[in-house]
């Protein structure tokens, strides 16, 4: 039990640190270390998600999971292909923004698959914490912290607490996110073309294509990064369930490389000639700056309406015309204007398309532009 000055300290550095301007990696280790002053841990894992999709993006580990990605596929098919109520994705539609396993189970860890299947069995581990990095444009990630069976379990007190972290957690990323934006960079898309990985009904890999390993060592990160299959069986399992669901949108999601390349990842279930189900596809290709820019504007943290505006503006509309668009004033579009510039950092339209469009494009300007659209080598 962490005292009361223990936890205003954690906070206050948390919030520090988000406001810092760190990369995404620096941001994450600094957090979790100062997470672990007020509440405990044997081991922790923290997850980014595609704030559009709650799609995982990367997963970084620490204490007693570093250098244990064995089962690291066994948590993506579990975590999205389960009707578990605890699983992020579950948690990501609801207002909660900690729990405590043992706390919410009342003690029945059976309900959970998550923790009889894996975390119980295969780590030892006797209570969960979870946590969502949310703000109000969305989830950005996710932190899971765990203590062994001689431990005490996660108190209520404790889980409230992390769940006031949310919000300088969600900040952190955004920022960090922003930063690996602006230090990214693109390749031709079409010098290779998109990579394909079938993943079958028993969650073996059957056939990939060439290329597709490339892409997937692309994605492993340091010596606290997961095994990147886990986020192929996490859209695996997400594209299983959409077969029950008619209309759903396919998983998709939006990926950076160690070397800065953003990749969109996507997932589709497939049927066999006999009507046999379970195998799914999973096609890795290049983001083109398109999803890249809806990616920058929503970690820019702006308002539904400050999006519109947003939008408007990179198509170069002006602000009498997208007060008719909105259907408000010049001077409400305005007041959106200096708004998103102050989110944005910037100072001016010009700055703003800069930043957010052309960091995007100009590494391919001049180019010749190829058959799918995408600039050609």
């Amino acid at each position: 039990m962490s005292s009361r000055l223990t936890e205003a300290r954690v906070l206050g550095d948390l919030d520090v640190l988000s406001r810092g301007g760190l990369a995404l990696d620096d941001f994450l280790v600094e957090a979790t270390t100062s997470v672990q002053r007020a509440v405990p841990w044997v081991g922790a894992c923290v997850g980014t998600h595609d704030p559009a999709t709650m799609m995982l993006t990367s997963a970084r580990k620490y204490g007693a999971l570093v250098a244990n990605n064995d089962h690291d596929q066994l948590f993506g098919i579990i975590e999205y292909g389960s009707d578990d109520e605890t699983s992020f994705r579950s948690l990501a539609v609801t207002d909660l923004r900690a729990i405590g396993m043992q706390q919410t189970t009342s003690g029945e860890l059976e309900r959970s698959e998550r923790m009889t299947r894996l975390m119980q069995p295969v780590y030892g581990f006797a209570d969960e914490a979870r946590l969502l990095f949310r703000d109000a444009s969305g989830v950005w990630g996710c932190l899971a912290i765990f203590r062994g069976s001689d431990d005490p379990g996660f108190a209520s007190d404790e889980v409230a607490f992390l769940g006031s972290l949310s919000e300088s957690f969600a900040r952190g990323v955004r920022s960090g996110m922003l930063a690996r934006l602006a230090n990214g960079h693109l390749t031709d898309p079409d010098a290779t073309g998109p990579a394909v990985v079938i993943v079958d009904a028993h969650d073996r890999i059957s056939q990939i294509s060439i290329g597709a390993e490339e892409r997937l060592a692309d994605l492993r990160g340091d010596a606290h990064g997961g095994d990147p299959l886990s986020l192929v069986t996490s859209l695996v399992g997400a594209a299983r369930r959409t077969l029950g669901m008619p209309g759903a949108p396919l998983p998709r999601a939006r990926v950076r490389t160690g070397d800065g390349v953003w990749l969109l990842l996507h997932a589709s279930p497939l049927r066999g000639a006999n009507g046999a189900v379970g195998d799914v596809v999973v096609t890795i290709e290049e983001a083109r700056p398109p999803e890249i820019v809806a990616l920058v504007v929503a970690a820019f943290g702006l308002t539904p309406r400050e999006r519109d505006v947003t939008r408007l503006v990179l198509q170069g509309v002006d602000t009498k015309e997208i007060a008719a668009t909105l259907h408000v004033s010049a001077y409400t579009v305005q007041d959106h204007l200096k708004s998103v510039f102050d989110k944005a950092g910037v100072r001016s339209r010009r700055e703003l398309i800069s930043r957010v469009y052309f960091e995007q494009y100009v590494p391919r300007m001049g180019s010749d532009v190829g058959p799918t659209g995408w600039f050609a080598g």
